[in-house]
This record gives C-alpha cells, structure tokens and sequence, in this order.
C-alpha cells in the first residue's frame, strides 16, 4: 500500500506536505471523480470486503469503485497517511420512499480537524447528494457548492445533513419539475452524530446490505461518478447523464436505456471498470431514490 501509487490512481499530481484544507479538498474531488460510487460486486456474485488491504487492492490496484465503507476507509487512510487528523463517524441515510432514516448507522464518513475547525469529508455517498468540497461542522449555515447548497442541522447532539433541490431539465420534456419523491425545497440525506467509530462497527451493515432483499443495493445495480460538471449513473440498465446549473437552478438531466451488450462498454468508457465476472444488472424495487 503507497500512497503514490493512491495518487496515480486518482490522477493527484499536487503537493503532499501542506496538509491545508486546500490539498483536502483536490484529493476529495480527486478522487470522487476518479473513484466511482458502485455495488457491482454484489451483482458478479462476489463478496464486499471491510479489511483495508482488500479495499485497496480493489480500488487502486484493480481500478475500481466501491461504495463508503470502501470509498471512505481508501480515502481516511490516504489522508491518515499524510498527517490528518481524522475521526471515522458513522450515519443513517434516509429514505425518501420511507419517510425515515435508517435505524442503525449504515454509512461511513469522515470528520477531519484542520485548523481548529471541523470538516465533515465524504467521498462515499455518490449520485447528485456527494459533496465536492469538506463541509464545516456548522448548524444552520448555507454551504454553495457546484452539485447544490449544502447544510448542517443540529438538534440536541444529533446533526443532519441536507441539500437545496434544483428543477430538473429533461430534454423532450416540455416540463421542469423537482423530485417528486419530496415535495420539499430540501432533501434529506443523513443524520449523524460525533462519536468516533471503527471500522468494525459496520461489518453487521456491511454483511446486511448486500444480502438483504430490503438494501437497496441488492434491488439494483449501481455506479455512478462524479465529473467535472455532474455526474454519470449507470442504474441497471439506465444510463444518466446530469450537467448541474445547466440553466439557472435547473439540471439537465439526460437518460438512455442500453441494451445488455452496451453494458460493459458503457461501464469501461465512461467509468474506466473492467469487471472480471458477468455482470447481471438488475433495477428492481420502483424509481430509485438517488436522483
């Protein structure tokens, strides 16, 4: 495990010894755009692994994704490595189709120091909700970022994060509507609190949600990546295409549904993964959540 060879990997060819919120936030948006969010193991028959050194050889060596307790760990120990300091936290992401948060933590996150001030650090969560820059640990206070105005909430130790929703421009769609899973201005994303967790903590979560018929992991494929203006989503068999701000406060959202034998294409071209098994897309359990 090198940390070179973690640059190489994400296309990071800054400096290594500031350690300023600067360099945090090219090796975050470095490696969201590099590093997909995705869960195709559970969909080639293979196995997600906790241990670090599996992560690794994942990501770095094999070139591929992975979801947060992948995505996240890779990333805590890269920034561990150069001198951070760092706490693991967990969270429970909410369901818009529940109306609920989750009931145990079942996503991995970062809280890093810098300077006297706390940082929130997410390289795990994907789709239109991932931050591109640290967020301050701050209650109330409005946080612009390109994908959307971030911001925490806090109530009685618990804090919650949320995102301001943009209108949605669909081409051939005469109209621009938000999300209707939430008629709210607001998307919830996660709550979570500042006790410092291990990696251990999540291997009940991590086993349950690739074999649970509830996860939504096991209902549908996933992977998407961060670009320099959006995103990219392959979701079963739906390939999305998002350009955020592409008019004011409004995204251009552009969708294809690909035949079984663009898949693989699709996933080498746009996403730069090369599976070792057959993938079996799958996109069951309604629309999903994520967009």
């Amino acid at each position: 495990m090198n940390i070179q060879d973690y640059f190489t990997r994400i296309s990071y060819k800054g400096p290594s010894e500031n350690l300023d919120l600067e360099m945090l936030t090219a090796i975050l948006q470095h490696q969201i755009r590099a590093v997909p969010f995705e869960n195709l193991s559970i969909h080639c028959g293979d196995t997600i692994e906790l241990e670090l050194e599996q992560v690794y050889d994942k990501i770095v060596r094999r070139k591929r994704g992975g979801w947060c307790l992948e995505n996240n760990q890779l990333l805590s120990w890269a920034l561990k490595t150069l001198g951070y300091n760092l706490t693991l936290l967990g969270a429970k992401v909410f369901s818009p189709e529940n109306n609920a948060y989750a009931d145990e933590n079942n996503h991995l996150l970062l809280n890093v120091v810098q300077d006297g001030k706390s940082y929130i650090v997410d390289a795990g969560f994907g789709t239109v909700y991932q931050m591109w820059e640290p967020m301050e640990l701050i209650s109330g206070k409005d946080q612009p970022q390109t994908p959307g105005i971030f911001r925490f909430l806090e109530e009685k130790g618990t804090w919650y994060l949320e995102k301001s929703k943009r209108k949605v421009y669909i081409p051939n769609h005469s109209d621009a509507k938000p999300d209707p899973l939430q008629a709210s201005d607001c998307r919830k994303i996660y709550a979570f609190t500042l006790e410092p967790r291990e990696i251990e903590d999540f291997r009940a979560q991590c086993a349950y949600l690739q074999t649970s018929p509830n996860s939504v992991f096991v209902t549908k494929s996933i992977c998407t990546l961060q670009t320099t203006d959006g995103i990219r989503a392959l979701i079963g068999w739906k390939y999305t295409e998002i350009k955020f701000n592409f008019k004011q406060n409004m995204d251009l959202v552009e969708t294809t549904i690909l035949p079984d034998e663009e898949i693989e294409k699709t996933l080498k071209v746009k996403f730069n993964i090369t599976l070792d098994k057959k993938l079996q897309p799958v996109n069951a359990g309604g629309r999903s959540s994520m967009f």
